[in-house]
């Protein structure tokens, strides 16, 4: 041993040092040898054995991968046995340690691990996730092809192809250890079933700990022990919510499904009511006094919480003075007191469908905040001078006392645009005319044109839904958020400009990345199947052929579906203190101003505009950058639950349809086990299985995005329209089984059996889809990946 460690080291020295991509083949391939042993920790393997699994046959590489395993040996990687076998050994592989993200859990197959930075998602095998739940963040251990088929007798039949596959190695934190299901109750035990799609695994409660808990009835359980190979999870009743089906049990279950809170703590609440109702002449001489200003808020009639006003003054040379009033959240809502941390936590307003869950308790949301008319209310403010080209010549920022003249609903002032009649129609004239500049600048700089269906649902005093429309955009929804937009983008222009040195003043930014280029093709791919031409080739011509093409699929059957298409292609819409710019709108720079009543950033961005109007100097970015982050997940959660309360009431209100009605309806997705159907009437999306196609054996075709019948080739594919009835709805699921109009469907299913394409979502193994949403920080219809969270107005 002696002798050939002095030839090693002597012939380091004499030869020379090999080429950087021969050490990066040899660094790659001993990670995945590596790999390949912690994978079957469980066994051992002979020197030969190694060489067979990675399909060795030259000599020269037979002696590399001889090497390689003496080497991982000393390094502690590997034990070698006195039978000549090695197995793995104490010391982990660097390769093991892996990456950090979060799990999104697809079916009970498989599921995607979502690294941060990462344009690529890492496909795990169930069997391969270690014990870890959706939302869960994990350690996840790439792994090459070679190493993923050890000891399988297969060769990867199944996966996704062209994905990186990998093991989850560590479970870092659990995304919530509390889960919403309905309970099961026996004599033996109780389990509780996940409401969640994406949880799979029962919940085991003993039978003597199940409170007064009814069966069927609607659960908060604590997880106490999570499962393993071997065994069960257990947990403990934290909450009996009531009655599975009950309008209030299900909304509130769907807020604790995402871990979102529906009750302030008294100490928050009685924070709140201890804020005086009256503004001080001391608070008034500090400000700018403009209650003689025309003013009037313009929001949806049912509106409760008025964040925004505008304001309109004529001036010389056809100039028109126009004011963005923003009410004053930070006035009130102060540094380290229980109102603040309980923003924070929270850091957005939920809307389902029929309530708002606020960000701030009533008393600020709906009242002292809310800029009601005929009444003083501090605000923040940006007010500029724009001529009749809608060229900005000068603007302020600053704090405000102001006094609305008039609160319209959308429908109001859109009539008063309409006929000419009614409360200053002159100033909305003035106001859409300048809006409508403002937006085809924008189209010119590159701006998507976004305008995603969103669902809104007729409800009686029960919550039942009674019907399904589409909410209708008009020009006075158009009117105001193009104001908005230009507050949102003036006042993170300024803060930029004031800065002081070459470090530029730390702000919240609302940023939006470019699209990955190969998810536009895929998407290109999908839309030229329905006859529609995207070029995705030339950077600087993307929004403009997206624009056309949105704009020919308008008022198209398929315009949903394209519309929804195209917004998951896009990267998402987040938080963060990085001038990153904002793709979707075409603007340099933008923050989140305009809505601080419903959205944390909003708070943070007054904050530092008037830090910065102070004169203070540049603070800190860690702190922001942390609250940006947490402000984005909030976000997320707040989307999914909008989401799936959106799902429930649809799934409701189909459960009530006639069995016989037939609805036109368009295919949105082909997998191996049936096809997704989205009912054209209500967006309403449900499953037809391959077994309820009984007329052929179909086969998936997926390069063309369609099944093909063996015997009769007749097809099914991507955007085909088709005529379908309701076969069966399970509201615990908040799913839906269809079949074609003049077939005869197959008995249903147990509801409480196991369903990967509905239990699991939309399953991604075999399945074409157009592209994966981008996710994390790149991922929303309802709240268009352009700027997620759905409020009441549709605000980028």
């Amino acid at each position: 041993m002696k002798e050939k460690k002095t030839k090693d080291r002597t012939r380091e020295k004499k030869e020379p040092k090999a080429p950087h991509h021969i050490v990066s083949y040899i660094d790659n391939l001993k990670a995945d040898i590596a790999a390949f042993f912690d994978l079957n920790n469980d066994q051992a393997f002979r020197p030969f054995d190694v060489h067979d699994h990675f399909g060795v046959q030259d000599k020269k590489v037979r002696v590399l991968f001889n090497e390689i395993l003496h080497e991982l040996e000393q390094a502690g990687t590997l034990v070698y046995h006195k039978d000549g076998t090695y197995t793995a050994g104490p010391n982990k592989p660097a390769a093991s340690k892996g990456l950090t993200g979060r799990v999104d859990r697809v079916n009970k197959s498989f599921a995607f691990v979502i690294v941060e930075g990462r344009e690529d998602d890492i496909y795990v095998e169930s069997e391969l996730l270690n014990g870890a739940w959706d939302g869960d963040t994990v350690s996840v251990q790439p792994l090459s092809k070679n190493s993923r088929n050890s000891g399988r007798g297969d060769s990867g039949k199944g996966r996704l192809e062209g994905r990186v596959e990998g093991r989850v190695t560590d479970i870092v934190k659990r995304n919530n250890a509390e889960i919403v299901g309905i309970i099961e109750i026996n004599q033996r035990f109780a389990v509780v079933q996940p409401d969640n799609k994406k949880l799979f695994d029962p919940i085991f409660i003993e039978p003597g700990e199940t409170k007064d808990a009814k069966d069927g009835d609607k659960v908060i359980v604590k997880v106490k022990e999570w499962p393993t190979r071997r065994s069960q999870a257990e947990g403990e009743l934290v909450q009996v919510l009531g009655k599975a089906g009950d309008n209030d049990v299900e909304m509130h279950a769907i807020l604790a499904e995402f871990g979102l809170p529906y009750q302030f703590p008294e100490i928050v609440e009685a924070e709140a009511n201890k804020i005086s109702d009256t503004i001080s002449e001391k608070e008034i001489a500090n400000r700018r006094d403009i209650r003689d200003w025309l003013t009037f808020t313009i929001d949806p009639v049912d509106a409760k919480d008025f964040d925004d006003a505008l304001s309109v003054r004529y001036l010389e040379d056809d100039v028109v003075e126009v004011g963005v009033h923003i009410a004053d959240v930070s006035h009130y809502v102060l540094p380290n007191t229980e109102l603040e941390k309980e923003a924070y936590r929270r850091a957005t307003s939920v809307y389902l469908v029929d309530r708002t869950v606020p960000m701030l308790p009533e008393k600020l949301s709906n009242n002292l905040c809310s800029l009601r008319p005929h009444e003083d209310k501090l605000a923040f403010s940006a007010v500029f001078e724009i001529n009749p080209k809608g060229k900005v010549l000068k603007e302020w920022f600053g704090r405000t006392v102001i006094h609305s003249d008039k609160r319209y609903s959308y429908e109001e002032a859109q009539a008063v645009l309409d006929s000419g009649e009614g409360d200053f129609p002159k100033e909305l004239s003035t106001l859409n005319n300048l809006a409508k500049i403002f937006r085809t600048e924008r189209f010119k700089k590159g701006a998507i044109n976004f305008e995603t269906t969103e669902v809104r649902f007729r409800l009686d005093e029960n919550g039942k839904p009674l019907g399904i429309y589409k909410k209708e955009r008009h020009d006075s929804n158009k009117l105001i958020e193009e104001f908005m937009l230009l507050a949102n983008k003036r006042v993170a222009e300024y803060v930029y400009s004031i800065s002081k040195g070459e470090e530029k003043n730390t702000m919240v930014y609302r940023i939006h990345e470019a699209p990955d280029v190969e998810r536009l093709k895929t998407f290109g791919t999908f839309v030229a199947k329905l006859g529609y031409k995207l070029n995705v080739e030339e950077e600087n011509k993307i929004a403009k052929s997206m624009n056309a093409m949105l704009a020919k699929v308008e008022g198209r059957p398929e315009q949903n579906l394209i519309e929804s298409l195209a917004v998951r292609t896009m990267a998402k819409a987040r938080y963060s203190t990085e001038d990153d710019g904002h793709f979707g709108l075409a603007f340099t720079r933008y923050s989140h101003f305009t809505s601080p009543i419903r959205r944390y950033p909003d708070v943070m961005a007054h904050r530092l505009l008037q830090h910065y109007l102070n004169g203070g100097g540049n603070v800190d970015k860690e702190a922001y950058e942390e609250a940006s982050k947490h402000s984005s997940e909030r976000e997320r959660l707040a989307a999914e639950a909008e989401r799936a309360s959106i799902k429930y009431k649809q799934v409701e209100y189909m459960s009530s349809m006639d069995p016989d009605q037939e609805f036109d309806g368009i295919i949105t997705g082909v997998t191996e086990f049936g096809i997704f159907v989205e009912i054209t009437e209500t967006a309403s999306e449900g499953l037809i299985r391959m077994t309820d196609l009984g007329d052929d054996f179909y086969e998936l075709d997926k390069e063309n995005y369609r099944i093909v019948g063996q015997r009769t080739n007749k097809i099914y594919a991507f955007g085909d329209k088709v005529k379908v009835k309701v076969k069966d709805t399970n509201l615990a699921r908040r799913s839906m089984d269809l079949y074609l109009a003049g077939t005869i469907p197959s008995p249903s299913r147990d509801r409480g059996g196991s369903d990967r394409g509905q239990r699991g979502g939309r399953s991604s193994r075999g399945e074409t889809r157009p592209p994966r949403s981008s996710r994390g920080n790149k991922g929303n219809k309802g709240s268009t990946s352009v700027d997620p969270g759905r409020a009441k107005k549709r605000r980028r």
